[in-house]
């Protein structure tokens, strides 16, 4: 790996270490590019707030952390200010206009939840229902024709435990829109570290058949996740077997 765009801070309430201390690590791992991609905030209706993401009174303080570290270690390593996101298409614009205000510069999707988020369960929650997969592969595939996101995190979160014709059928259809957008499909290493169940290698079978393009992003919720290398060599196995097309610095798209 020569970039990780995919590193949270304490913000989130599960991760833990300094924002200064991820960066040291990237160093040490010899990162030419490090992003924090946090957990986004999002302007709920009402009292509602999810648990694992920052508040949005947070954001400014998060914003200025990033800035001054890639202040401080310029030259050692690109330092980046990102979000990862989901997309709720009822609450992506106010919040959209918060991440700019803010100068956040590109968003991952992560998507946790679907529908707004109220209601519904988290999508690594097993569920053997077929409208489940379908709701989740329409709803990013409606994501990524936003044009805003820069690659999609954990693709194959999807606790998905029915039939495999039918998620087959479903993941094609996610990857050939990722494919026809241009949308890079990470690779979580965090999965990987934590054997969830994700990366299944069902969906990365269907990815390298329909030629999409994958990341490794580090998920770090720690500072040492950037400095380990063991679920790397892992995610490289599974690249190599399936002949998947690795991009190992992907492009940031731009929301400012």
């Amino acid at each position: 790996m020569i970039a990780n765009y995919h590193t949270h801070t304490p913000r989130c309430g599960h991760a833990v270490g300094a924002e200064e201390d991820y960066v040291r690590h990237g160093i040490k791992r010899g990162l030419k590019a490090l992003g924090f991609a946090d957990h986004t905030p999002y302007l709920f209706p009402g009292d509602y707030y999810s648990d694992f993401r920052m508040r949005p009174e947070e954001l400014p303080a998060y914003a200025d952390t990033v800035r001054r570290l890639r202040d401080a270690y310029r030259g050692q390593i690109d330092i980046r200010l990102g979000v990862e996101a989901e997309y709720y298409p009822d609450l992506f614009r106010d919040t959209l206009s918060l991440l700019r205000e803010n100068g956040v510069e590109y968003l991952l999707l992560g998507q946790h939840c679907c529908g707004n988020e109220i209601g519904f369960p988290h999508n690594n929650f097993p569920t053997d229902r077929e409208e489940d997969i379908k709701r989740y592969c329409h709803q990013t595939m409606e994501a990524m024709n936003t044009g805003l996101f820069t690659y999609f995190a954990h693709p194959d979160m999807l606790g998905f435990t029915g039939d495999d014709g039918v998620y087959t059928r479903y993941m094609r259809e996610l990857c050939r829109e990722a494919k026809a957008c241009d949308m890079p499909l990470e690779i979580n290493l965090l999965g990987v570290e934590d054997n969830r169940n994700y990366p299944r290698r069902l969906f990365w079978g269907i990815a390298a058949e329909e030629g999409c393009a994958v990341v490794l992003g580090c998920d770090a919720h720690r500072p040492e996740a950037l400095s380990v290398t063991a679920p790397e060599e892992k995610a490289m196995m599974l690249v190599e077997e399936l002949g998947l097309t690795l991009v190992t610095q992907p492009k940031l798209r731009s929301i400012l």
